[in-house]
């Protein structure tokens, strides 16, 4: 019976961090309550602190779940710079642009992790190192730290294009910011140290 008890825990813990994953990325951490956190994943309110200390606990689980995912992702793309190309072209694309639940953490969320806690910085920190170095592993195999820096920048451009492109009320430029997007990524990762 514990056992049964604890599995049945760890996967309410995952549903509640998949839950929120989704719904801070589409109305922001401010804006989701643990009311309505708890509500999408079928629990009570009561439930929340059987799994979290406090709602800044759950969004540095949240942002370490989402960015691992994103590893995950990543790992599944062709290697070397095909896998790189594939990454960049889906990125930069209307649905990913229009569709921030079911996007990148740091696209949707990035300013509010700014001004999160010491603890969700760590958490985004680690992950999103943990991405940029699997690109730079790809771009530059024999000797990733050297593609650190250049990756960490096109990582930016590429967070940077997807949240102006949502900003924009004009969606022929919005999408033209994005083609752009992807030609500048891709030239940046191209050029030589």
């Amino acid at each position: 019976m514990a056992r049964y008890d604890k599995e049945h825990k760890q996967a309410t813990r995952q549903r509640i961090i998949e839950r929120a994953g989704r719904r801070f990325k589409r109305d922001g951490i401010d804006g989701s309550g643990v009311a309505t956190l708890m509500s999408d994943a079928g629990l009570t309110n009561g439930a929340f602190y059987a799994h979290f200390a406090s709602k800044d606990d759950l969004v540095a689980n949240v942002v370490a779940d989402q960015l691992r995912g994103q590893c995950e992702s990543l790992s599944a793309l062709a290697p070397g710079r095909a896998g790189i190309e594939q990454f960049v072209r889906a990125y930069l694309t209307a649905e990913h642009r229009d569709n921030p639940e079911h996007g990148c953490p740091s696209a949707a969320l990035l300013d509010e992790i700014g001004r999160a806690t010491d603890a969700t910085k760590r958490a985004y920190t680690d992950g999103a190192l943990t991405v940029v170095d699997d690109i730079a592993s790809r771009l530059a195999p024999h000797d990733p730290s050297s593609a650190r820096a250049k990756t960490l920048s096109v990582f930016a451009l590429m967070i940077g294009t997807v949240q102006l492109s949502r900003a924009l009320a004009d969606r022929k430029l919005a999408d033209e910011v994005l083609e752009q997007g992807v030609h500048n990524a891709l030239t940046l990762l191209d050029a030589t140290q």
